[in-house]
């Protein structure tokens, strides 16, 4: 009895030391990183400096010539280019959308709440293959968005048979995935205080003289939060071009991850998937990079110090 007294009395002092608990309890969380996270980026960068095809026993290392084919690359320059123009577009929209909903949201409205909760839904579900498979439907040549536009007596439009049009479609749906952004407003707009606005009703200040001059520089932290994990996210789409138009029509909407996949798993090129993906995070980067230096220019705190 005393033996079993003693060894519970371990256990229960080992199981008390914080560091030890501590460890347990992060193992899966490192473990996991490890195995999933740190040991495929390493070996990915390994990779982008050799000539490899999945399946292949040996990887043969041609340093950075990967590198110095990418921008002899003509579909790789086009994807390129697409990707920065859905980004340019798409994020701006999708703040400015989520901005405003989340401005409307907060106004003193006993179904704000339910509103909130409804225009997050999408955020929930619009990155599946259902709903991309929805999209495609809505603007197909007989669908809801042409006969809609049938109605008001315009012709029908073939979005994703023209390589100008495509990418439209594809930026709507991103702007409509405006959900997470409107809670991180809405949460920021409810903690900006009220006395601002009442004082700056005394001096006469109109609706948008207030919301140019209180609401946007208190907000700007949080739209720079927003700007930057967006801009990600954009850089990162796949399944709408995926699923929707797979690249087309003539590479019209053949967005940067789209290509990096058909040239890993369509094409068998991995060590130059690998080595587009890495160029990718250097582009990431660099805009990353200039978006947090250039906002001490329109980034403000609450003493009003830039």
């Amino acid at each position: 009895m005393s033996n079993r007294t003693g060894r519970t009395s371990g256990f229960s002092r080992f199981l008390n030391n914080n560091q030890v608990a501590g460890n347990i309890f992060a193992f899966p969380f490192i473990f996991g990183f490890i195995c999933f996270s740190l040991v495929p980026i390493i070996t990915s960068f390994y990779y982008s400096f050799t000539d490899y095809s999945m399946g292949s026993k040996t990887a043969v290392f041609i340093g950075w010539n990967n590198y110095a084919e990418l921008f002899k690359d003509d579909i790789f320059m086009k994807s390129l280019k697409i990707t920065l123009f859905y980004v340019a577009l798409s994020v701006p929209l999708k703040l400015a959308f989520a901005l405003l909903v989340a401005f409307v949201l907060t106004r003193n409205n006993r179904m704000a709440s339910l509103y909130r909760s409804l225009y997050y839904v999408p955020s929930l579900v619009g990155g599946s293959v259902a709903v991309s498979l929805v999209w495609k439907q809505l603007f197909a040549r007989k669908g809801l968005i042409n006969s809609v536009l049938a109605n008001f007596g315009f012709k029908a439009i073939n979005w994703f048979g023209n390589e100008k049009l495509a990418i439209y479609p594809l930026i709507l749906m991103t702007v409509w995935q405006f959900g997470s952004s409107m809670i991180i407003f809405a949460a920021g707009l409810k903690e900006i205080p009220g006395t601002y606005y009442e004082a700056a009703k005394i001096d006469g200040a109109g609706g948008w003289q207030m919301f140019k001059s209180i609401t946007l520089p208190c907000l700007s932290p949080i739209i720079l939060y927003n700007l930057v994990m967006q801009t990600i996210q954009a850089f990162m789409s796949f399944t709408q071009a995926f699923i929707i138009t797979a690249g087309g029509p003539n590479n019209g909407t053949l967005m940067y991850a789209l290509n990096v996949y058909n040239q890993a798993f369509k094409y068998n090129h991995m060590g130059y998937a690998c080595a587009m993906s890495w160029l990718m995070l250097v582009v990431m980067s660099v805009i990353t990079f200039i978006i947090f230096k250039t906002s001490k220019f329109w980034v403000f705190s609450e003493g009003g110090d830039k």
